[in-house]
């Protein structure tokens, strides 16, 4: 997957996700996080790849956080998944 940083500053990152469902996913995950202030993702157009808008103290990190937490749901539903046989 394309991720791409457009604008890091302090507060406030802007990042370029090469999906759709990505960018709404993580928006979820982001703002279930209570040090996140807003976390928003918009596209220009259906041709071009979604941006996030994230805003909290360390943004950088609340995405990192964001992405633990999908990736450990994930290894859990594959686990109760591979339990079902």
């Amino acid at each position: 997957m394309d991720v791409k940083v457009i604008k890091s500053e302090k507060g406030e990152a802007e990042i370029e996700v090469g999906s759709v469902t990505i960018a709404e996913v993580l928006r979820v995950y982001l703002n279930k996080d209570s040090s996140v202030d807003l976390a928003v993702w918009k596209r220009e157009h259906p041709t071009k790849n979604p941006v996030l808008l994230v805003k909290a103290k360390k943004p950088k990190k609340a995405v990192k956080d964001a992405v633990d937490a999908i990736t450990k749901d994930l290894d859990k539903a594959s686990k109760e998944f591979k339990d079902l046989k």
